[in-house]
């Protein structure tokens, strides 16, 4: 297959999933996505070297294109240009993921979390986690340095997602201490989805049968103990909810989660799947797609071009998630006594060498180089951590 071909049938993915956008807006994100993962890099300088030499076009013909992509109606060329509404296409990316996932695993874990890029931007990011890494799903970029409240943007993220996934699943959604808030917390109750969110050690809590408030701390007050109970929280605004609590022996401080699942339906270990939405950031960053460098400064281009990175981490994550799930299990057991192996330190097992959108980025780029059918695979989830497991690794 020709590597015009193959660009060409990209573009023909994008735009059967983002049926939104118009016919050059669908193109131009497939050109985008495409240079990304042959490159592994969001630069728009090699992106556009890239593509001018594979469509035989003008460097700077090619490099107006995909600068105008996430550019403001007004500042386009032309007559007919119209700016892309990002907020249309957050339900159908989530849509785009469920379509290739298991039909028998009714279960989605979702992160919230904020990031920021130096002092230039803030983003705040709904991701569907999976395999070791996040794919954003919604977001909105603020400037790093205005005044304002965040409530407004999580509101209307978690809004415009509400209808994306059948109303049948389990959706938990989790974040850290810093975004716990209980006007987010009955929001996502609303949704009919499972808020998860980590609470601070220094409120106060009383069962649900009654009593005394007491300190947070007395329900596991060592490292090794457990609970899980309904209780209402935070005597100043009160939470009606299921409290899961775990501390491990060998960290400093335990896991308190509310959620409204009853006690039996919840793990606290499912907690230590938020770390994923960090391993994101760092894709969207230094450890995969170089965003760090990009010279926008607009924080309403920003959330365009964002769309950019997530379709581009959605290809990636999901060919190279495929390829995790398809590894060898270590064989060392199986291995003589005196095989050679065994003569230094056994090697970790239960740790990726590659992250998925790492590995996926390789796999493209083998795949283009091959000349064979660019092609997206099934979801492949893994089974969530749980408190039988030997060993839960936490923050």
């Amino acid at each position: 297959m020709s590597r015009q071909a193959g660009l060409y049938q990209w573009v023909s993915t994008v735009a059967s999933h983002l049926s939104y956008l118009s016919q050059p807006q669908a193109t131009v994100l497939g050109f985008w996505t495409f240079g990304m993962l042959a490159l592994g890099s969001c630069g728009i300088t090699s992106v556009a070297a890239l593509l001018a030499e594979l469509l035989e076009q003008k460097e700077n013909t090619v490099r107006q294109r995909l600068r105008e992509w996430y550019y403001e109606a007004d500042q386009k060329r032309g007559t007919q240009r119209r700016e892309i509404d990002v907020t249309a296409c957050f339900a159908p990316l989530l849509q785009w993921v469920l379509a290739s996932w298991p039909s028998d695993e009714c279960r989605l874990a979702l992160a919230l979390d904020a990031t920021t890029l130096g002092q230039r931007f803030t983003v705040l990011a709904v991701c569907v986690l999976y395999r070791g890494c996040a794919i954003p799903v919604a977001w909105q970029i603020v400037s790093g340095t205005q005044p304002g409240a965040w409530r407004p943007h999580w509101l209307k993220l978690f809004s415009l997602l509400g209808g994306a996934l059948p109303a049948s699943w389990t959706v938990i959604v989790l974040a850290d201490r810093g975004l716990y808030a209980p006007w987010l917390f009955r929001h996502i109750v609303r949704l009919g989805w499972h808020p998860f969110f980590r609470i601070n050690r220094g409120g106060k809590v009383r069962l649900a049968m009654g009593g005394y408030w007491r300190s947070l701390n007395h329900l596991v007050p060592a490292p090794g103990a457990s609970w899980a109970g309904q209780v209402r929280c935070f005597k100043n605004q009160p939470l009606d909810c299921t409290l899961l609590a775990r501390w491990e022996l060998q960290y400093a401080d335990p896991w308190l989660i509310v959620t409204n699942l009853v006690p039996a339906a919840g793990d606290a270990c499912w907690y230590a799947l938020r770390a994923w939405i960090e391993c994101e950031f760092k894709d969207a960053k230094a450890g995969g797609w170089q965003w760090q460098h990009t010279r926008v400064t607009d924080p309403d281009r920003a959330t365009r071009f964002w769309l950019i990175i997530a379709v581009a981490t959605l290809w990636a994550v999901n060919v190279g998630g495929a390829a995790d799930a398809a590894l060898p299990v270590s064989s060392f057991a199986a291995l003589p006594p005196n095989h050679v192996a065994r003569q230094g330190p056994r090697p970790k097992t239960g740790h990726r060498q590659l992250s998925c959108l790492r590995r996926g980025w390789i796999c493209v780029l083998a795949m283009l180089l091959r000349g064979v059918s660019i092609r997206l695979n099934p979801f492949l989830p893994e089974p969530w951590p749980n408190s039988h497991a030997a060993k839960i690794h936490l923050e």
